[in-house]
């Protein structure tokens, strides 16, 4: 009786031992919809026409999870709130010209690098200033949670104005509240091509990657988009779509591990 009772835990065990990659797979595969979210406020990356959230992070994520044979359901979300929605699983993935940040990989995945960023000055045209050291004693304008706000906050001598959407800050300096505005590159050289009145000065004050965050919650995930970036980097789907939203600017441009 004890030799049954025996066998039948032992062969028991041994089955669960063996389904569990069996289990985990189906968890993974089975998960056909991922929810993806974005601050759209972080043009050309990332902006709402029409109610309709466009760019190139979306287009690229979508190509990625494409290539893989996943859909998305994609929401807007404040930039303050996409880590701690990653944490509590709410979505699964953000993208949002997210700096990868030793900080931020402590509570997210992040995926291989897709664009090479950094830091910029963006101030009137009429402006004297013209480089980082002439910042002291002025007003600079950033967005709240950024790489822009730590350095700044850092910074002596600077008094920081803090906006939850950068198109805020751009105001600001154009009604002459702030001096500058310091964000990011692209999305400050952006803004400049529309707005003649205004031009970047000085050197980047940073060298930054941006990275899809990813939920430490679905672990199986972080492959499949790293493994999604690898396809459409070989199609040559990434380079299409860096030309079609940078053109011929080759700063930002990766070349994503193969």
């Amino acid at each position: 009786m004890v030799r049954k009772i025996f066998l039948l835990f032992l062969t028991l065990s041994l089955g669960l031992i063996f389904n569990l990659p069996t289990m985990s797979f189906a968890k993974s595969s089975s998960k056909k919809i991922i929810n993806v979210a974005s601050d759209t406020t972080f043009p050309p990356f990332e902006y709402e026409v029409n109610g309709k959230i466009k760019g190139f992070d979306i287009d690229l994520i979508s190509a990625v999870l494409r290539s893989e044979g996943f859909k998305l359901k994609l929401r807007s979300m404040n930039f303050q709130g996409l880590i701690p929605a990653l944490q509590t699983g709410t979505i699964d993935i953000a993208v949002a010209g997210i700096t990868i940040r030793p900080g931020r990989a402590k509570v997210v995945n992040f995926a291989y690098p897709y664009y090479h960023s950094g830091l910029s000055i963006l101030v009137k045209k009429s402006s004297l200033i013209k480089d980082f050291p002439d910042l002291k004693g002025k007003i600079v304008a950033v967005k709240l949670g950024t790489t822009a706000d730590i350095m700044m906050s850092k910074t002596p001598g600077v008094k920081v104005q803090r906006f939850s959407n950068i198109d805020d800050a751009y105001n600001q300096l154009r009604s002459s509240g702030a001096n500058a505005v310091v964000f990011d590159h692209p999305v400050n050289l952006n803004y400049a091509k529309t707005h003649h009145n205004v031009h970047i000065v000085g050197h980047l004050l940073t060298s930054e990657n941006y990275g899809f965050a990813i939920t430490k919650k679905e672990p199986w995930l972080l492959k499949v988009v790293n493994k999604g970036l690898k396809k459409v980097y070989k199609n040559g789907t990434y380079t299409k779509l860096y030309k079609k939203y940078f053109g011929n600017d080759e700063h930002g441009f990766v070349k994503i591990v193969k």
